[in-house]
């Protein structure tokens, strides 16, 4: 499935525009225009599930796919299942630089803001 997403529009998750800029920093600095950002779920972390990140390639069979300024962003249909609804942003302050994931489904979090339950 892809969705292309302009911020407004009816899309499983919002990838925001500072995201989609530092992704494609990123890329950008691999020098491989191919790269993609795949976000995904994993048991693990202090409080269930963390949150991970990766360059990947290649679409997956199921993968949603979602565009913002033309930066690809995929997710395996386990790990939907936990993001629907969420928000990946990229954000620079006193905390230092990071990608913050803003997830509604997450009934507890911890501290470091990559692991959480449901």
């Amino acid at each position: 499935m892809t969705m292309t997403t302009d911020l407004t529009g009816d899309t499983p998750l919002v990838f925001t525009h500072s995201a989609a800029a530092k992704v494609a920093d990123l890329i950008k600095d691999e020098g491989n225009d191919e790269l993609m950002l795949r976000v995904y779920i994993q048991g693990g972390g202090c409080s269930g599930f963390q949150y991970g990140f990766t360059f990947d390639e290649q679409v997956q069979d199921g993968d949603t796919e979602v565009i913002t300024d033309g930066v690809k962003l995929l997710i395996d249909p386990m790990s939907m299942q936990y993001l629907t609804g969420a928000e990946i942003d990229y954000s620079e302050g006193l905390q230092g630089a990071q990608f913050v994931i803003r997830n509604p489904n997450a009934t507890t979090t911890c501290g470091c803001g990559s692991s959480f339950g449901v």
